[in-house]
């Protein structure tokens, strides 16, 4: 295993990021050519893998829907002995670590291409933390697919030009909707939605992403009955009513909503939700 594998690491004044690929690697592979590969992200907190396990069968699950080969190799023990390596050993305390698996250009049928990964991570502030407040608003000019490709990360054109005009119109995310006028997500995550204690989440079946993160959170809170949980089909009007919104992104982390057009919203009950379910990693650590 050491023999085919290599490693790039860039030292940053205050943060490290770590890029890391199998020296396999092709410039002009299918990833870059056509986008064929999945995106799934693993997390890193107080110098520990956490939810490793539900990362690593997303990223079979990922990988099954994308119909790539999945070599016998990537067991669970692989990864996580990988990254104890790779990033844990080079000192990464908190930080998500993208890992894209994609399909080798070769002269092979797709479904019998080889498999390889590549994989980024970058030092940040603890995972479990709410990292920040975003500004969004809805994008109309596009929408999102919901089908068997929409709940994982892959090559999205629609994620691209939304990007750019979240940018353009100063805004951090936007909310997008899918064919229905249904809210599916945004660009970097799913979104969730508090009214009078009931948590709103966009189901999957709308375009919501599968999210190892969310789905950790969402079961917590659920199994302590500090809210109720809905998946529900939500019209774009229902953010404007929510009393605070919630952010979850496996790429950037948890941000809180605080303001879509003209109306601002709170964090306080959401920042309330949050704070217990770290309290009940660190006491699980301990």
């Amino acid at each position: 295993m050491n023999d085919f594998l290599s490693f790039i690491i860039f030292l940053y004044t205050t943060m490290q990021k770590i890029v890391y690929t199998q020296d396999n690697l092709q410039l002009l592979n299918r990833s870059f050519l056509f986008g064929d590969s999945v995106w799934v992200s693993f997390f890193v907190r107080n110098g520990n893998l956490i939810m490793s396990e539900e990362s690593y069968f997303f990223l079979m699950a990922s990988m099954r829907k994308m119909r790539l080969n999945i070599p016998l190799t990537y067991t669970l023990e692989f990864f996580q002995e990988l990254f104890q390596r790779e990033v844990l050993d080079k000192g990464i305390r908190n930080g998500i670590i993208q890992l894209m698996a994609y399909r080798i250009q070769d002269e092979k049928p797709l479904s019998k291409s080889e498999t390889a990964f590549f994989f980024e991570v970058e030092e940040s502030e603890d995972i479990l933390n709410i990292q920040g407040n975003i500004e969004l608003d809805l994008i109309k000019e596009i929408n999102v697919n919901a089908n068997l490709l929409s709940n994982i990360r892959v090559h999205s054109a629609e994620n691209i030009y939304a990007e750019i005009y979240a940018k353009e119109n100063d805004l951090d995310d936007v909310i997008l909707l899918n064919p229905n006028k249904k809210i599916a997500r945004s660009i970097f995550g799913n979104l969730l939605f508090l009214q009078n204690n009931v948590i709103k989440i966009p189901k999957q079946t709308e375009g919501a992403y599968i999210s190892p993160l969310m789905e950790n959170f969402v079961t917590f809170i659920h199994k302590n009955k500090l809210a109720e949980i809905e998946e529900a089909e939500i019209i774009a009007f229902e953010s404007q009513k929510a009393d605070e919104i919630l952010r979850i992104s496996d790429e950037k982390g948890i941000h809180s909503v605080s303001k879509i057009r003209n109306k601002t919203f709170e964090n306080e009950q959401f920042s309330m939700l949050v704070q217990r379910w770290r309290d009940a990693f660190n006491l699980s650590a301990l």
